[in-house]
């Protein structure tokens, strides 16, 4: 056993659009999961570990927990489920809206050894203390959390505080994974992610939720990486948007995501974009495994 060094799991469950992702950033001071303003951005589990002298804490970034319309959100639904069991430390992440799912997500936290946490995200949003009493307040009676902690991951208001709470659910003994970890996502993964974020900023509707990225291949060229891939969608309607007019939306979106790709990843990579229509990609098995969200055997 490693000396004064503790270790351990924290989930990070919500319902969707709470600001998991962006607190997992802020966390990391590193950005391995993407965010958007649409729903159910996060589809993977995704982990961030923080690895200081002392501790390591391993975050595990959940998909929003909803009422899932088709296979595909059912899968993303039983990987949150799942990523609550086991856990030192559950953060159940809300702000200042109230869901629907939110009573199914507390229901789950009576099968939960560890302690949980409420954390009320994005009061940066609220005009006053009493606005977040008045939340604190709406929970009370609802699950014997073991602490409230209001913060802005936007703002990296009080994570330090809620960082310092889970020190002691940690457990004594030696790192879970090396010291330059710092996710589960390969490069490959995050590429990925990145082209979809871009899809999910700059289109509106039924597109974001119909579109899965896979990349194809990547080769080397004078020193600076080829990658092809491909945007998948569901109706042909949604191919149109996201080609544009002569191209340009799909210019726009290889555009942003290849420079982002290459500040995150530092290196250089030169991005070319296919959209390809899979109808009803998102109710087919096959096509769940092959984009990488189905890992069931």
């Amino acid at each position: 056993m490693k000396s004064n060094f503790k270790s351990g799991f924290v989930s990070i469950v919500g319902k969707p659009n709470v600001g998991k992702s962006t607190f997992l950033n802020q966390v990391m001071g590193k950005k391995i999961a993407i965010t958007s303003p649409k729903p159910q951005t996060t589809r993977n589990r995704i982990l961030g570990i923080k690895t200081t002298e002392t501790y390591q804490m391993v975050f595990v970034d959940t998909p929003g927990i909803h009422k899932p319309k088709h296979q595909l959100g059912k899968i993303l639904d039983d990987t949150a489920y799942s990523s609550i069991q086991g856990m030192d430390a559950v953060l159940f992440m809300v702000d200042h809206e109230k869901g629907t799912s939110e009573d199914q997500i507390i229901r789950l936290f009576k099968e939960v050894d560890g302690p949980v946490y409420l954390v009320i995200n994005k009061i940066d949003l609220l005009s006053s203390k009493a606005d977040i009493d008045r939340i604190i307040m709406s929970y009370l009676g609802a699950f014997p959390f073991k602490g409230y902690f209001p913060i802005s991951a936007k703002e990296n208001q009080n994570i330090d505080k809620l960082l310092e709470s889970l020190m002691g659910d940690l457990q004594e003994g030696y790192p879970l994974f090396e010291s330059d970890e710092i996710t589960n996502q390969t490069d490959f993964q995050l590429m990925a992610e990145i082209i979809r974020e871009k899809v999910l900023y700059k289109t509106q509707e039924e597109v974001p939720h119909a579109v899965a990225v896979v990349i194809e291949h990547t080769e080397m060229n004078e020193g600076v990486y080829e990658v092809h891939a491909t945007i998948v969608v569901e109706r042909n309607t949604q191919k149109q948007i996201l080609i544009g007019k002569g191209g340009s939306m799909l210019k726009d979106i290889g555009t942003e995501a290849r420079k982002e790709i290459n500040k995150i990843l530092n290196t250089k990579i030169h991005l070319l974009l296919w959209v390809k229509v899979k109808k009803d990609w998102r109710n087919r098995p096959s096509d769940l495994k092959a984009f990488g969200y189905d890992k069931s055997e």
